[in-house]
């Protein structure tokens, strides 16, 4: 009788004080529950619920009921499908159609709206790898200008751009803000700490390189360390260790482990955070004015093909091939990511963040009985080619994304729900589940503060100044769709010996030169390309500036760090 008359009473006083009543006692019942904790304190936290009731109520009037958007799927994007786009719906009064799909089935849907100049959702979250696309092409909506002048009264008062750590990697050069980060997430170092610290194993280790075993800092002691446990040490508790795990199958996402910074982790492209300039970390070089690019291929000053370059992929194929288990080469990214929770990986250079949330769960083997992870996390290590003020690796900042020319209300409606799951109140607590941050104050919250130590080094990562040198693909890339697609089919035949490791990077920097020229003949709205003239290779080898030349010794003595100064050093707002 109890549930009976609440619901009666709740009923009633819709009826005599309005809908507004019932969605402010809805975004009373999320606070209270779902949305904690939170940086903000509950009252704080109403008040911005309410404002998002207000904004939409102005929406509604204008018969906005229901909008569609699409998102990738991974653990945070799930989230707001089914926990946050249901309370939007309850506190707002619209209904989010909220999908999730493949990345590569994002990307194909966002080309084909781009080609056909109609969106097929109201808003779209995507990877900013595509910053350089959108401010070229003219065809997605600049936010800077749309927050100041026709989303102003959609515009959340406390949204704080400040606050969000990806905004940077959203912003092209012309200083506007593209798109709105909603989760972001770094390839780093992954490594069994319990593994590293056994007594037996550090004089094992000693005994055979000469150095001690610790976190690596330059792929040289990644590769002892690689060959240490898969030759060596063979087996840990009667079953199989390998020192390296990563995939090779000829697959979208094989794109994915190059065109996310591999080249530049060899030191493949020029120094400068967040890309290289005036070469980036796919090879692709600009003109003076930072702005069109003028080639892929070292004929043209690019360096898709050079000597960093080949040697990256060479180490990919030889490391897979001798050091990670047979399985790895037919895998895809999706089939190897779980891999080294199942306990047989002792190291992996190249693992994405995104992973933490599920290498924490009880009763894997790399989590202990308590719940602490056996695993932490590093930045990766560097190659020979790479200098000290580069880009150490990548970053993805998937990203809300709005077209121009779409109707401007559901545009609106669209705005309004990507600032409700990236706004303070929501947070935190979706940082919690997905742990891909984009808020500071999140990162620094109590709740992480007393937490750490369940996400391997995590949040020390995020909190010390190491992060600003992982970052997502630049603007140099005047086409993502086009271009990434080259990269998959190319690699894959070095995967299986088709091609020898430069044969396949020779002709993946003149099968990008051959995009770049068909786009500078099709024009864009700014900075088409313009390629330079093909020259001989050493007009443009160097050995102060990309494409580097080759060195003479690809192997230098292995170095490593003692994971806890390496977490000293984080804690004390130093990257080392």
């Amino acid at each position: 009788m109890k549930v009976r008359y609440t619901a009666l009473a709740l009923a009633a006083a819709c009826a005599l004080t309005g809908q507004a009543w019932a969605d402010e006692a809805a975004a009373k019942k999320w606070v209270d529950s779902e949305f904690q904790p939170s940086t903000l304190s509950k009252d704080q936290q109403l008040a911005e619920m309410k404002w998002f009731i207000d904004a939409a109520a102005k929406l509604k009037a204008k018969g906005v009921k229901e909008i569609s958007v699409v998102s990738e799927t991974i653990t945070t994007h799930e989230y707001e499908s089914k926990t946050l786009a249901k309370a939007f719906a309850e506190i707002t009064g619209i209904t989010v159609k909220h999908d999730l799909i493949q990345e590569g089935d994002v990307v194909e849907k966002l080309q084909t709206s781009m080609q056909s100049g109609k969106s097929i959702y109201d808003g779209w979250i995507s990877d900013s790898d595509l910053i350089g696309t959108h401010w070229r092409y003219g065809k997605i909506m600049n936010l800077t200008d749309y927050m100041a002048g026709a989303g102003k009264e959609f515009t959340n008062p406390g949204l704080d751009l400040k606050d969000f750590i990806g905004s940077s990697f959203t912003t092209a050069p012309d200083g506007k803000l593209y798109q709105l980060p909603d989760q972001q997430f770094a390839n780093l170092y992954w490594f069994r700490a319990d593994l590293f610290a056994r007594k037996d194993l550090q004089r094992q280790f000693r005994t055979k390189y000469g150095y001690d075993l610790g976190v690596p800092l330059n792929w040289s002691a990644y590769e002892d360390i690689a060959d240490f446990f898969t030759n060596e040490v063979k087996q840990i508790d009667g079953k199989p260790i390998y020192g390296h795990m990563d995939y090779g199958k000829k697959d979208p996402s094989l794109g994915w482990r190059f065109t996310d910074a591999w080249l530049s982790m060899a030191g493949t492209a020029d120094k400068g955070i967040p890309n290289g300039v005036p070469v980036d970390e796919w090879g692709i070089r600009v003109d003076d004015k930072k702005c069109a690019p003028v080639g892929a291929s070292v004929e043209r000053g690019g360096a898709t093909n050079s000597p960093a370059a080949v040697y990256a992929l060479t180490k990919y194929v030889d490391w897979m091939k001798k050091y990670a288990p047979k399985e790895a080469t037919g895998m895809t990214f999706g089939e190897a990511g779980p891999v080294p929770a199942q306990g047989q990986i002792a190291q992996q250079i190249f693992w994405y963040t995104a992973f933490t949330a599920d290498m924490t769960k009880p009763g894997l083997p790399v989590v202990n009985a308590d719940g602490t992870p056996k695993w932490r996390m590093a930045p990766g290590p560097n190659g020979p080619y790479w200098k000290q003020g580069m880009q150490n690796g990548y970053q993805d900042v998937g990203s809300w994304t709005f077209f121009s020319g779409h109707d401007a209300n559901r545009t609106a409606a669209a705005w309004l729900y990507a600032q409700f799951i990236t706004a303070k109140t929501t947070s935190l607590k979706k940082s919690i589940v997905g742990l891909t941050f984009i808020r500071d104050s999140d990162i620094r919250s109590d709740y992480f503060t007393q937490n750490a130590a369940k996400y391997g080094g995590l949040i020390e990562f995020y909190r010390s100044p190491a992060r600003v040198a992982w970052t997502p693909t630049g603007t140099n890339v005047p086409d993502y769709p086009k271009l990434a697609q080259l990269w998959w089919k190319n690699v894959a035949q070095a995967v299986t010996g088709e091609k020898t490791p430069q044969g396949a990077m020779d002709n993946l920097a003149k099968e990008m030169d051959d995009v770049l020229a068909r786009l500078e003949r099709a024009g864009m709205a700014t900075c088409a390309p313009k390629l330079n003239p093909k020259s001989s290779p050493d007009k443009w080898l160097s050995d102060t500036s990309a494409p580097w030349k080759k060195l003479a010794n690809e192997k230098p003595q292995g170095e490593t760090i003692d994971y806890v100064r390496l977490l000293q050093a984080w804690k004390e707002g130093r990257v080392r």
